[in-house]
């Protein structure tokens, strides 16, 4: 997509968003939850970790976001595995390159950083992998494993007030609005809404449910420098990641189709929501289009897609894909800043010096989970164009299509048993 049809299609994007916002009962947005501000005051300098300071747990906050509520205390630092995850070399606290490599490209803000094969689950290079930092919005990587297998995406919710006061960014959901589970999936990965992860984990049985459930996958997953503390990615006590661990959450949420296609979507249609009853000034509230917040997808040829974060205590943190010569590679900047490039162009910095490295080029390896993408979405090579048409239903999708070829096959076995029954009886009453 071109510059000019990039602005334009945000602009637009962002008119119609405001203009659903209008006259809404919400407050304003907090500054610690942002996806992705527009400045900041840090000057630029390339953090040195080879000291390993973010070994156990991320920087000290700056705020006072991971104070634990009153009757309760911040939990313990994960432990720290006796052998790193993924290799010898992965233990490493700087810059870790394979043998040979050339220089990195100039101007990499982000404090640690990971370059990997989505579908080998090598790790190409690193810086820092398994230091340990704050996720923001990434985590929604994360609940969105564990919410796609486990919601039907048919399902209509109503948005309730408690949806639309979420701390942070949000989408625009409003008491009363209808929401498909495909919908609040849309505002979830392609517009970061904070509304949508609580009326996502709402339907998972409320906040600490959720991101209990968030941290037992992770540790399936043998994400062991991942907690997450809330479902949105606000920051909370005991919060952690690390840029190895993004990189295998990602890989793992690629092996579900709908998540595959939404990060690759541009721009959808997202449903408005009816007057406050109780206010008579109020009017209905149009539908209005969402965009994704990825510039990486509209700038970069062969982006797949990814997702972005911020708060104050995290910066900047970004997760993304892109496909070039036959292969696959996710990215991953933690604690990162928009100076001297934001973080989605030093995320294709990297990538740039990832594809040219030679094939087979390793530090370290990503566990094997049989991680392989649907060809469906391994086809994704380059954005779509922007459309305001409604979504495939879930009917289209390969699950639904595997349900019915699986309902007629039951159905078709019934059927014979019964006249092979029928045969049988006919046949013993000749005798």
């Amino acid at each position: 997509m071109s510059n000019r049809r990039y602005t334009l299609f945000a602009a637009a994007a962002m008119a119609a968003s405001l203009a659903a916002f209008s006259g809404a009962a919400f407050g304003p947005l907090s500054s610690t939850a942002t996806a992705q501000p527009s400045t900041t005051t840090t000057p630029f300098t390339t953090p040195n970790t080879d000291s390993c300071p973010n070994k156990t747990a991320p920087p000290p906050p700056i705020d006072t976001s991971e104070v634990p509520e009153p009757g309760t205390t911040a939990p313990a630092a994960l432990p720290i595995p006796d052998s790193p995850v993924g290799g010898k070399q992965l233990g490493g606290c700087g810059v870790i390159l394979p043998s040979g490599a050339g220089a990195l490209p100039e101007g990499i803000s982000a404090t640690a950083w990971e370059v990997a094969d989505l579908d080998t689950g090598k790790v190409i290079a690193a810086k820092d992998p398994h230091g340990r930092y704050r996720p923001a919005s990434t985590i929604k990587v994360l609940l969105a494993s564990v919410a796609i297998p486990a919601l039907d995406l048919n399902k209509t919710v109503i948005g309730t007030q408690d949806d639309a006061n979420a701390d942070g960014t949000r989408v625009g959901i409003g008491a009363g609005g209808q929401y498909t589970n495909k919908q609040l999936f849309q505002a979830l990965i392609m517009a970061s809404g904070n509304d949508a992860a609580h009326a996502i984990a709402t339907q998972l049985g409320g906040m600490d449910a959720t991101v209990a459930k968030m941290n037992a996958l992770a540790k399936k997953l043998q994400a062991l420098d991942t907690r997450a503390a809330t479902p949105s990615g606000l920051d909370g006590p005991g919060m952690s990641i690390s840029a190895y661990d993004l990189a295998l959450l990602f890989r793992h949420a690629m092996t579900l189709p709908l998540f595959a296609e939404l990060i690759h979507t541009e721009q959808v249609d997202f449903p408005g929501f009816p007057a406050d009853p109780k206010n008579p000034d109020d009017k209905d509230h149009p539908g209005f289009p969402i965009a994704n917040d990825n510039h990486l997808l509209y700038e970069y040829d062969g982006a797949i897609g990814g997702k972005t974060g911020y708060t104050d205590d995290a910066r900047q943190t970004f997760v993304a894909a892109a496909a070039r010569n036959g292969h696959r590679y996710v990215v991953t900047l933690l604690k990162a800043d928009v100076r001297p490039f934001r973080p989605w162009e030093q995320a294709a910095k990297l990538l740039d010096y990832a594809f040219a490295l030679p094939a087979g080029a390793s530090v370290g390896t990503m566990p094997d989970e049989s991680a392989k993408t649907p060809t469906s979405s391994v086809a994704l090579a380059s954005p779509p164009a922007a459309s305001t048409d409604a979504e495939p239903s879930a009917d289209s999708s390969p699950a639904s299509k595997n349900d019915s070829l699986r309902t007629t096959l039951m159905v078709g076995g019934v059927i014979l048993v019964v006249a092979l029954l029928l045969g049988a009886r006919r046949l013993s009453r000749r005798r």
